[in-house]
């Protein structure tokens, strides 16, 4: 049994073993001194309009008392349905200063997706860009919805640049359906702009917050079954805000006094860059560029040139695609000092090209929507792809468990599982799931499967169902991908099992080239040559694209459904 915490001794210079999660009481705490603090900085910046920690710190306090006058109790779930748009920036400090839970809600789900998270949280009121209210009008009479603010890309914009941005939205680009949500004595529907104009006459009471009430219902993707709510206390998550301070300062504290400057390309409702881009962007004084569609590649390389970036956050996928067009490397790097990679593994031949590229390593980190999210990350000093996810961040315990629990030597391969105070109070409304996650002394089993070295450094194997079982030999998708994306005719892929009738399965690779004249003899040949036979993929498609969560995380699982289905 591992009792010893052998990563503290291999920290960066500076960074702490512990940090105080008791440092505030509540994320409304942080935030108002935030915009105190940082009154003057630009907080965040879209479509070439800045606002200031102290415009967000008004805009936000007044739509809070907008949603205190609706007269929802303390605790009442708000929903968030919008990309990275200057509305969410606000909306997030507003529901929390109202002393209500925010429910980020992902705006490309379905009816159904959205049905079942409104229901499951009990969101009695959602903010949602009118882009996506068609699907909100399918399913709101179904959930406990009665209160609705719709918000339009250019709500925030100056008067004339905002009229031209709705105007190109709605009838030029008819981005935006035709939609009707109710107003009635049950269900009111207002404009973000009322609501935030009518909100800065109500009465607005700060409410009496504590470290363990909830702030954050974050759901779960729903790539390994029925979505799930995580409950995150507001301790949890101010607890990996200064985890990951912690963790970063030393590098960024390089740069000075200067404000600095952050890439937004994913989204606000993803765990990873609510926590790192928006609530450690606050508590730094940090300026996030919002990207709302990350995919628009040339979208986001023209809104790139126009900074120095110091933080660019992203998934493998982003990386790779960036990497990959001939206009990024155009743009000004020297001022990136951290380059985060969460989400999924980082691929080596990613991770090689990038550092070519701006001189910035990625740092690989783990984390998930259960951990809020960040558990282990790599030094930021680190120049070398290891192939691993880092040590433990402060505060933080990692233990390898078998089947039945018991932790395993270092060394030996087995679940990850996560000990802290960033760890969730549990699902919302489901004590079964929450038990099955949960060990007796407070661990959360991640159901990823990992080693730990002697060093404490961690290193993900893979998910326990994305595992292959090739005549009784374990096969890992993530080291087959690491190996076939290292082919320079690869642009990305994904490995999974498929039924084979000799050896129960078989290895099956779906591919992306970037040289289209490559053929599937010499990716074998290729793969004979770096893997044990067994490893080998048996079958191989050549795709244009492969699915992708809006994160951008490959779909393995979608991948395996279709190839059952046929």
């Amino acid at each position: 049994m591992t009792t010893s915490k052998p990563w503290l001794a291999n920290y960066e210079p500076g960074v702490p073993s512990e940090i105080n999660p008791g440092e505030y009481n509540s994320l409304v705490e942080l935030l108002e001194q935030a915009f105190k603090q940082h009154a003057k900085r630009d907080m965040a910046a879209f479509m070439g309009v800045h606002w200031k920690f102290e415009q967000v710190d008004e805009l936000s306090r007044n739509l809070a008392g907008y949603l205190q006058s609706l007269g929802l109790a303390k605790g009442a779930r708000v929903a968030l349905m919008m990309p990275n748009v200057p509305q969410y920036v606000v909306a997030i400090a507003a529901v929390l200063r109202a002393g209500y839970v925010v429910v980020n809600v992902n705006p490309l789900y379905t009816p159904r997706e959205l049905e079942h998270q409104l229901k499951d949280a009990g969101a009695e009121a959602i903010v949602i860009l009118e882009n996506f209210a068609t699907t909100l009008q399918e399913v709101v009479a179904r959930t406990p919805v009665k209160n609705i603010i719709v918000a339009a890309m250019g709500d925030m914009l100056p008067f004339i640049k905002g009229a031209l941005v709705n105007f190109v939205v709605r009838n030029v680009k008819k981005m935006v359906p035709a939609f009707s949500l109710p107003n009635t004595d049950k269900c009111r529907t207002v404009t973000f702009k009322d609501a935030v104009s009518k909100g800065a006459s109500a009465k607005y009471s700060r409410p009496a917050l504590k470290a363990d009430d909830v702030a954050f219902l974050q759901y779960t993707g729903g790539t390994t079954g029925v979505s799930k709510g995580a409950t995150l206390l507001h301790r949890n998550v101010v607890a990996n805000i200064l985890q990951n301070e912690a963790w970063f300062k030393p590098q960024l504290s390089k740069l000075g006094t200067q404000p600095l400057v952050a890439v937004c390309a994913l989204p606000l409702y993803h765990i990873f860059a609510l926590t790192v881009n928006y609530f450690m962007g606050a508590r730094m004084g940090s300026m996030n560029i919002l990207i709302p569609n990350p995919r628009d590649l040339p979208a986001v390389i023209k809104t790139l040139s126009a900074y120095k970036i110091n933080q660019f956050p992203a998934v493998n996928t982003l990386f790779n695609a960036l990497a990959n067009h001939p206009d990024f490397a155009k743009l000004d790097f020297s001022g990136l000092k951290v380059s985060m990679g969460g989400g999924m593994a980082v691929q080596q031949a990613t991770a090689e090209k990038w550092m070519k590229l701006t001189g910035c390593p990625i740092v690989e980190g783990y984390g998930l929507s259960e951990t809020s999210p960040v558990a282990t990350a790599n030094r930021l000093d680190n120049k070398a792809f290891n192939g691993s996810i880092g040590y433990p961040v402060p505060s933080t315990e990692v233990a390898i468990l078998d089947d039945d629990g018991n932790h395993l030597e270092i060394g030996a391969v087995g679940e990850i599982a996560i000990r802290g105070p960033q760890v969730m109070a549990g699902y919302w409304n489901r004590p079964d799931e929450t038990a099955k996650v949960m060990t007796p002394d407070g661990f959360f089993r991640t159901g990823d499967i990992g080693v730990m070295d002697a060093s404490g450094l961690v290193k993900i194997v893979d998910r326990k169902k994305d595992m292959i079982l090739v005549s009784g030999f374990n096969v890992y998708p993530n080291e087959v991908e690491q190996v076939v994306n290292l082919h320079p005719g690869v642009l990305e892929c994904a490995a999974v099992g498929v039924p084979d009738e000799k050896s129960g399965e078989a290895v099956k690779l779906f591919v992306v080239r970037k040289d289209t004249t490559l053929t599937e003899a010499q990716l074998k040949a290729y793969c004979h040559e770096q893997l044990t036979g067994y490893k080998c993929p048996k079958y191989v498609e050549f795709r244009t694209d492969l699915p992708k969560t809006n994160v951008g995380k490959i779909l393995r699982r979608e991948l395996r459904d279709e190839k059952k289905a046929a």
